[in-house]
């Protein structure tokens, strides 16, 4: 008996990955999706409440890219019926975080922002403490990734995709007569003219069993840390601070409970790691990096971590994305801490390499 067979397969339900099935089935696609866990797992890169939405790049490439990302994120907000992200206002600070040539880029791409002084950013969110310029723009917000993969799965399945979880793909075979047969551990076999590969931290095992190579990838175990905000009010904003000490921050969600919070949590590189020997257990180093931080430069914060939690990236060199065609395979990897926030764009992108509409963007293509 010959294996169900779809136009997409699509292996992985990560932000990616969600929003390539609802792309390619909105487009009219018979779509199988692949997960390995439960939806939602905790297990990778995109679960939780809680992930920041800027368009501050000195690369006017990405800014563009933040632009169509907006766009695409009211699609999906209006196709679902689902709020997805909120308005927060966004600050970069540090010298090295270049606020004066952010605010440069971001003017030339027409990009609403303000270039403060360290007391006038003070006194506007007194608890935090600023040196130098600080530059602000209110386009910046929270996004929720959890949310965002259900409604995407669910917005799939309602126009007729199949979802598989608990289901690993384990093996893929190329017919002769085309496409690509998929067989999973569970014992599940299925066939697909293409397949989206869009397996987050798992990719550089799983991209062997495709017969694909790719360009080196380093996957890290990331630490976040959520601390209790002194006192109630309006929303903080999210913000980047490149110094000394370079961390990120920004409302908390509801992942440190039902109290007002904010998860602070180190740029750049993590514990090298593999997606299947994570540890899942937060460096205590990190932990006394990121308190350390909290007690010099955010006195609105309690300086005691209420709830700490881990995730991975999945890095290029460059900090560049993948989005690359391998016959009927297309690699989907939007890479290196950043690529949260273009979700639903990403789908799109993906599923026009999918269907041909285009073809892979030199930027996203590293081996050609």
């Amino acid at each position: 008996m010959s294996p169900e067979s779809f136009d997409v397969a699509v292996v992985g339900a990560g932000l990616a990955g969600a929003a390539a099935a609802w792309r390619l089935a909105a487009r009219g696609l018979s779509v199988a999706v692949f997960e390995a866990y439960a939806v939602g797992h905790p297990h990778g890169s995109s679960h939780g409440s809680s992930r920041i939405f800027r368009r501050t790049y000195t690369d006017p490439f990405y800014v563009a890219l933040t632009g169509r990302a907006a766009e695409a994120w009211q699609e999906l907000e209006t196709d679902s019926g689902t709020v997805l992200r909120r308005r927060t206002g966004g600050l970069d600070t540090g010298a090295g975080a270049a606020p004066e040539e952010l605010a440069r880029v971001l003017a030339a791409a027409g990009v609403p922002n303000e270039l403060l002084t360290a007391g006038e950013a003070g006194r506007r969110w007194p608890g935090m403490r600023f040196t130098g310029p600080v530059l602000h723009h209110p386009e910046a917000g929270v996004l929720d990734p959890g949310a965002t993969v259900a409604a995407c799965l669910r917005r799939a399945g309602e126009q007729g995709a199949r979802l598989l979880t608990e289901t690993r793909v384990t093996r893929a075979a190329y017919p002769a007569t085309g496409g690509v047969r998929l067989v999973a551990d569970t014992g599940e076999e299925l066939s697909a003219q293409r397949v989206v590969l869009a397996a987050g931290a798992w990719l550089p095992e799983l991209a062997g069993a495709f017969g694909i190579a790719l360009p080196p990838l380093r996957v890290t175990q990331q630490q976040v840390f959520h601390f209790r905000r002194r006192e109630s009010g309006a929303d903080w904003p999210v913000f980047l601070h490149r110094g000394e000490t370079e961390v990120f921050g920004l409302p908390s969600g509801s992942d440190a409970g039902p109290e007002p919070a904010v998860k602070v949590a180190e740029l750049g590189d993590g514990l090298p790691t593999t997606a299947d020997s994570r540890s899942g257990t937060p460096d205590p180093a990190s932990r006394a990096a990121v308190t350390g931080y909290v007690t010099t430069w955010l006195p609105g914060l309690r300086p005691e971590p209420v709830a700490e939690s881990t995730c991975l990236y999945t890095s290029t060199r460059d900090g560049d994305f993948i989005l690359d065609r391998h016959g009927p395979v297309v690699v989907v990897s939007p890479c290196s801490g950043h690529g949260a926030k273009f979700a639903p764009l990403i789908g799109e992108l993906t599923a026009d390499l999918v269907t041909g509409r285009t073809k892979p963007h030199p930027r996203f293509a590293p081996h050609r």
